[in-house]
């Protein structure tokens, strides 16, 4: 069903009822997070207005902490490690750095489906299939948003770690923000912060799991479960 459950299983469930494909640009190096908030946002409009097509930009940013509508100022625990950026997305505290994709995701939910609740499944589900091709087992709570591992270690106790983000916004139906998957950040700068509210939980990557993932293979991954997802891509430019 087209929900928090959503099953990627089915043929593209949540492509666009023209079958029109998705722009997909990737940035190489690093990319300020000012600049691409700007970007992303002349591009939502000029797609809310007809003159653009839809894109997934794919992106790594500098270290810097975000702050979502929902962040509180007592989970920004050292707020002179990296620079802190207020953000129009759902959300809390998070963090951005190399090693972590970003993929900033516009969509016209107008030609798909204008639902919120079965828009943040479908994207919880893309991620589960990305991490799925490398053996990683993603799952989702009813209480969270993101993408989950549990993990088991002999000896220790059950514990779940988060591994991708999810904080988005729509105007007009068109989607932006997006998602952030660590493939090997240093999880070490996500102790500045309180992730996304948790106190009970950690992060986690999936070099740390023991899956020696390039960013090209990560993007490889991304890429492929978006099209069983979301329907099919194009190759774009980045915005900026």
């Amino acid at each position: 069903m087209l929900d928090r459950a959503l099953n990627p299983s089915a043929s593209a469930p949540f492509a666009r009822e023209d079958g029109a494909a998705a722009g997909w640009a990737v940035s190489h190096g690093l990319v300020g997070y000012d600049e691409a908030v700007a970007a992303m946002e002349a591009r939502v409009a000029a797609i809310a207005e007809g003159r653009a097509g839809e894109l997934v930009w794919l992106l790594e940013h500098p270290p810097l902490y975000t702050a979502g509508v929902s962040a509180k100022a007592s989970d920004l625990l050292e707020p002179d490690r990296f620079p802190v950026f207020r953000s129009g997305r759902g959300g809390q505290f998070t963090y951005h750095g190399p090693g972590q994709r970003v993929a900033y995701v516009m969509l016209d939910l107008s030609g798909r489906r204008r639902d919120v609740r079965a828009f943040v499944g479908a994207l919880e589900a893309w991620l589960i299939a990305a991490l799925g091709r490398f053996n990683v087992s993603g799952e989702v709570r009813p209480d969270r948003v993101g993408v989950w591992v549990a993990r088991k270690a002999p000896g220790a106790a059950a514990r779940e770690d988060k591994i991708a983000a999810i904080g988005v916004k729509l105007r007009r139906w068109v989607s932006f923000h997006g998602v952030a998957l660590n493939v090997e950040p240093d999880l070490s700068h996500f102790s500045g912060i309180v992730p996304c509210g948790q106190t009970e939980h950690g992060v986690t990557s999936l070099v740390e799991l023991g899956r020696p993932v390039t960013m090209d293979e990560a993007d490889a991954a991304l890429m492929a479960a978006f099209r069983e997802v979301f329907g099919p891509v194009a190759p774009a430019s980045p915005p900026l």
